[in-house]
């Protein structure tokens, strides 16, 4: 899957992983290869993701994620 993370300054991340984990305005939730089209807001909290390189995980201060076709992206407000 490829996933992007994006804030109004500047794109923080952007590459394939295997799987990601979201902290859901309505809970966390983890979004695997084929993953059912999603919309969701994003609570301040922690993402997390894994690449080849291994696991990685930022903090972010809120924002919107979109899932669709094995593409995530994430419209964050800030990254910590």
């Amino acid at each position: 899957m490829q996933l992007e993370i994006v804030t109004p300054d500047k794109k923080v991340f952007q590459g394939e992983v295997s799987e990601a984990s979201f902290p859901g305005a309505n809970g966390a939730f983890q979004v695997l290869k084929n993953h059912a089209p999603l919309v969701s807001a994003l609570a301040k909290g922690t993402v997390s993701f894994t690449t080849n390189e291994g696991k990685q995980s930022l903090i972010v201060d809120g924002g919107v994620v979109e899932i669709k076709d094995n593409k995530i992206v994430l419209l964050a407000e800030k990254v910590v």
